[in-house]
């Protein structure tokens, strides 16, 4: 185990550090690699071991993702899929849309591990099994080796997080508990014959939706002599979580054989917390509630907040300028499909039927959401959209108030306040849209 060891508080207590990385997975390596490339004292605090932190699973991630977040994309065994088609499906056996997003299916692992190298490489210290508890005095953080003085805290923690400043508890109505495995697969011809009955071929990936309740999956995708699979459904709901979810598809199908790795965890889906740093510390990953809800992953927001907190500390903007910029770009888009995930929770098979076969749920629009971007209106979608419309007049009555909701959403984040003081009262806008009684995040 890489712990603490007699040394280590002479280690941590050479000087002020420029920045303390709180959390050694995606968000946090990506957080310590930004900081060290400029030029500033970085490092990373992981309390279990540096080489087990983060997701243990397969995650998709888009494209543009890694040239946002300013991350060379993956390749090599790191890369386990790149843009295969995705045949989303209304309950187990409904209509279904073919998407086409530009996303890689990355395994978490090795994307962990090398993102970690290159912050060692562009200068970072990382040190595993130090856990911090707090503050110890203003500017000192108090850890398990020691005491540890530093400019800035970033705290890519999760979903608990460090605890440096106070935030919502996330209730567990608004928490998904997902789980991804990669298995064996024991019985090639039958798992290519299980995929071609449900109009697949190996490959592309089965997307069964709204099979537990209104958000929920069952994603099913075949990697040679392997199958992968992803669950995630509500927490404390009264339909399965994702690892029962998980399970029980495995206990179903013969073709899936040992478990090679995988993993689970509880996800936050709600929008992103109204304030997201002060003027020492910032929040990026789960412990901002940076996750994109309409499909619950994070990963991709976690890389691109790592870039832009590392820029403001650079250029003077400090965590405060951080949280402007983060809200104002992406705020509201995380936000807007949170609004629309409680939306969709509420939509039964049928109502995912009329969406689909009315057009106002489309591959276009639907793969935009995959790869965490607002579809582009051409005329095309547009006028696809009238004739959705008239097809399914009940359908657009029931979606248009939440779309109208979602675009106040965008308005009101791209003027995120500039001053600390007046967030309150932006967020009580914020909360009223959501239905919500207006509570200060601080």
């Amino acid at each position: 185990m890489q712990g603490a060891d007699p040394t280590s508080t002479l280690s941590l207590m050479t000087g002020i550090r420029d920045v303390v990385v709180i959390g050694g997975g995606t968000a946090g390596s990506a957080a310590a690699l930004q900081c060290a490339r400029r030029g500033m004292d970085v490092l990373l605090l992981e309390r279990g071991e540096l080489d087990a932190a983060g997701a243990s699973w397969v995650n998709g991630v888009a494209r543009s993702a890694f040239s946002e977040a300013d991350v060379p994309p993956p390749t090599g065994e790191e890369l386990r899929g790149d843009g295969a088609p995705m045949h989303l499906v209304a309950g187990w056996d409904g209509s279904r849309l073919v998407l086409r997003p530009d996303v890689l299916e990355v395994d978490m692992r090795l994307l962990v591990q090398r993102l970690q190298r290159l912050a060692k490489t562009a200068g970072a210290e990382l040190r595993g099994g130090v856990t911090v508890r707090g503050w110890a005095e203003d500017g000192v953080l108090d850890t398990s080796a020691g005491p540890v003085p530093a400019r800035w805290v970033i705290d890519a923690s999760g979903l608990k997080s460090a605890g440096l400043v106070e935030r919502p508890v996330v209730p567990p109505e608004h928490l998904c508990v997902a789980a991804q495995a990669v298995f064996e697969c024991t019985d090639p011809e039958a798992a290519e014959a299980w995929f071609r009955a449900r109009g697949a071929s190996l490959g592309p990936a089965l997307v069964f939706t709204g099979v537990a309740g209104g958000f929920s999956i069952v994603n099913v995708r075949s990697e040679g002599d392997e199958v992968a699979v992803l669950t995630g459904s509500i927490a404390g709901s009264p339909h399965p979580s994702g690892t029962r979810l998980l399970e029980g598809f495995v206990d179903e199908h013969t073709w899936v054989g040992r478990k090679v790795f995988g993993g689970a965890r509880a996800i936050p889906l709600r929008r992103p917390f109204d304030r997201i740093a002060d003027d020492r510390v910032a929040l990026i990953g789960d412990a901002a509630s940076q996750v994109f809800s309409a499909h619950g992953s994070g990963i991709a927001a976690g890389m691109v907040a790592a870039r832009m907190v590392a820029e403001a500390l650079a250029d003077g903007g400090g965590p405060r300028g951080y949280e402007v910029r983060w809200m104002r770009a992406h705020g509201g888009r995380f936000a807007a499909y949170d609004l629309f995930r409680r939306f969709s929770e509420s939509l039964t098979q049928a109502d995912l039927e009329r969406l689909i076969t009315s057009g106002l749920m489309d591959a276009t629009t639907s793969s935009a959401v995959v790869e965490q971007k607002a579809p582009r209106l051409t005329p095309a979608l547009v006028l696809g959209k009238i004739a959705g419309a008239v097809r399914a007049p009940a359908a657009l009555f029931k979606v248009l108030p939440v779309l109208l909701k979602m675009r106040r959403l965008g308005l009101l984040y791209a003027r995120y306040p500039d001053d600390a003081a007046a967030v309150g009262a932006w967020g009580a806008r914020v909360a009223e849209l959501f239905g919500e009684p207006a509570v200060d995040d601080r």
